[in-house]
């Protein structure tokens, strides 16, 4: 008589071989923050300039260009980076500008 393990139908449950599913582990993407420089009457446009040269790596064509869009409409995007990075650029931002007496402000927020 089979058990009802071995099944009934004549298949051999209890042969020892099993199939073995791998499942890939769901990763999930960091989230992204951009890091914004925002407008102000007194930071000189050629700061501006510097700061994005040396902290976003931009040329100085691309520096130029966001530091005039700044300009104009009050805020510009210099990249979009993983939290830690954009934090840490925020940061070099502010304390350089600090350093050289300026108001620029730089701040990030979420994608």
């Amino acid at each position: 008589m089979l058990s009802a393990e071995e099944g009934s139908d004549g298949d051999n449950a209890g042969n020892g071989t099993a199939v073995i599913t791998r499942t890939k582990p769901k990763v999930k993407r960091p989230n992204l923050y951009r890091v914004l420089l925002l407008n102000d009457d007194y930071t000189p446009m050629e700061f501006v300039v510097l700061v994005l040269e040396r902290f976003f790596r931009k040329t100085r064509d691309e520096a130029t260009q966001i530091m005039l869009h700044v300009h104009q409409n009050g805020v510009g995007e210099c990249g979009v980076y993983t939290y830690e990075v954009a934090e840490t650029k925020v940061t070099q931002v502010m304390d350089f500008a600090r350093q050289n007496q300026h108001p620029l402000q730089c701040v990030m927020e979420k994608k």
